[in-house]
């Protein structure tokens, strides 16, 4: 335990794995680059089998069921700098190898579907209180997490919110020391440090006393936090563990998708979401950017199930050539019973990037669009489509409280600066923004009205909503709800108010920086 740390101070050195890969891909760009130019600065046709080209991909792109804020970036690339804009997108845009991946999750997700039933019960208990228009359109939107994603709304499942990542963490620990039966973990980023030792020495004893552990994470979010083949050290310790998307050289579109998602999953009855990593500056225990303020929820009782459905989906789909046992993973009657009664509904629901169905997007929308007095948001980039900033407008326009808060000082310098390129249009039109001047931000938030909101790992830019696997846990009159409200005016209290006469004094040449990088924001 004490030899790893060792090997991995070493291993960050200038030509550690990172270094090797960046390396690898520069080559690739640049031979591309130099292929390309000399092809089309050559021969005077090469121009003009480029300039084809180029129509030829705008068309494609114009008639293909990307984004249009995506589709967008790309063409306005493509028609810029043809020989340049092509060579990237054959690369990083064109999403070939989504098909591929695509093929490969499909019979996991069918698998996954005829496990997650919904409850007839819990249905009946909602339309029971399906007097007014918000319960219907709480009813209109379990439906379509179902009838769509096949993740089904419980009952009987308790909700605990933690409004930072030291909250999390001693609950957490607390939590895995009780594990009998299995303990499965999925994070896109583990670091070495006082959170993840601390958990690891927990997950060791328990798979020496028989629970079975079971890990992923993600390559490219654990690049550089963790040494080369880390993975086969958790396995020389008893641990059983995958890597999400493996990082080579030689980049490929696929590589655009990553697992963002956040999910620790004990015995069948406990579950942990939200945006918090198992890293020190989750826990504050490291400066990174300041102070570092996430959010967590745990959740207890049938709801669980949905949530170790995910993670077996996704061990499944990376060990395709063992054996399927899910079944095995139910939680037993015994778990789950303490929270038969429990307040409130809980809908656990992930969003992929291979199913051409943003529903990450379109559960945050749907939130905004029903507010009837507020809707609080905290998100650590504010890179929205078209649609979100309408609804955002829309309901401000309306007389719906929309509040949101954002970094002050940001992880990515470009995209707090994309995020900024909002305010004028936003606060204009009555949406008001706060930025967390102690630091940064990490947590992404949505509550409204006391009775409805999500915790999870989506945020508000396009790489998370149409690109990287998510998750997120929706509530509907549950008990916390408040308490996410709660913590939310507790952190307004030390942000700063960005207002629309403060847009105004922004320099102009810094506004037209902004508004360009804000042209390729969903490249980024």
């Amino acid at each position: 335990m004490k030899i790893y740390p060792k090997i991995y101070r070493a291993n960050r050195r200038l030509f550690n794995r990172m270094s090797i890969c960046i390396i690898g891909i520069l080559i690739q760009l640049a031979y591309l680059i130099y292929f390309f130019w000399t092809l089309g600065t050559s021969f005077s046709y090469s121009s003009i089998i480029f300039n084809i080209a180029s129509i030829l991909i705008v068309f494609a792109l114009l008639n293909s069921d990307k984004h249009p804020t995506y589709r967008t970036s790309w063409m306005l690339l493509i028609l810029i700098v043809p020989i340049f804009g092509i060579m990237l997108y054959l690369c990083f845009g064109s999403g070939n190898s989504g098909n591929r991946l695509r093929r490969k999750m499909n019979k996991f997700n069918e698998e996954e579907k005829l496990l997650l039933t919904q409850d007839a019960k819990a249905l009946e208990k909602l339309k029971e209180i399906n007097d007014d228009v918000e319960e219907r359109n709480v009813m209109k939107l379990s439906q379509y997490l179902y009838n769509f994603g096949g993740y089904p709304i419980y009952a009987n499942s308790e909700v605990t919110y933690f409004p930072s990542g030291e909250a999390k963490f001693e609950t957490l620990c607390r939590e895995l020391e009780k594990a009998e039966r299995f303990i499965f973990l999925e994070y896109f980023i583990i670091e070495e440090g006082k959170m993840w030792n601390t958990v690891l020495d927990i997950l060791v004893r328990k798979a020496k006393d028989g629970v079975d552990v079971r890990i992923v994470y993600d390559d490219i979010g654990c690049l550089r936090t963790l040494p080369y083949k880390y993975n086969e050290y958790l396995q020389s310790l008893g641990l059983k563990c995958m890597i999400f998307n493996k990082f080579h050289p030689f980049w490929a579109a696929r590589m655009n998708n990553r697992d963002h998602r956040k999910i620790l999953v004990i015995d069948g009855h406990t579950a942990f979401n939200g945006g918090i990593n198992l890293a020190d500056e989750y826990i504050n225990e490291i400066e990174k950017y300041g102070h570092w303020k996430d959010t967590a929820v745990m959740v207890k009782g049938e709801a669980v199930w949905s949530f170790t459905m995910m993670f077996l989906t996704m061990w499944n789909y990376l060990n395709i050539n063992k054996p399927h046992d899910c079944d095995k993973f139910m939680p037993r009657r015994e778990d789950i019973e303490p929270y038969q009664g429990a307040h409130g509904f809980v809908i656990p629901y992930t969003d992929s990037p291979l199913d051409k169905e943003s529903v990450g997007e379109n559960t945050y929308l749907s939130i905004i669009n029903n507010a009837l007095d507020y809707v609080y948001i905290t998100t650590p980039y504010l890179v929205i489509t078209d649609e979100m900033s309408a609804a955002l407008t829309i309901a401000a326009k309306s007389g719906v409280d929309v509040r949101i808060i954002t970094p002050h000082i940001p992880d990515k310098w470009y995209v707090l600066a994309v995020s900024r390129s909002y305010y004028k249009q936003l606060t204009k039109c009555g949406v008001k923004i706060y930025e967390y001047t102690p630091g940064f931000i990490h947590a992404k938030n949505f509550v409204s009205d006391d009775k409805v909101g999500v915790v999870g790992t989506i945020n508000l830019d396009y790489r998370s909503l149409y690109l990287h696997f998510e998750c997120g846990t929706y509530m509907y009159k549950t008990d916390c709800l408040l308490d996410v409200k709660k913590d939310f005016l507790k952190t307004l209290e030390v942000c700063e108010e960005v207002t629309y006469e403060d847009c105004l004094k922004v320099h102009p040449l810094r506004r037209l920086g902004r508004s360009i990088l804000r042209l390729f924001a969903p490249l980024m």
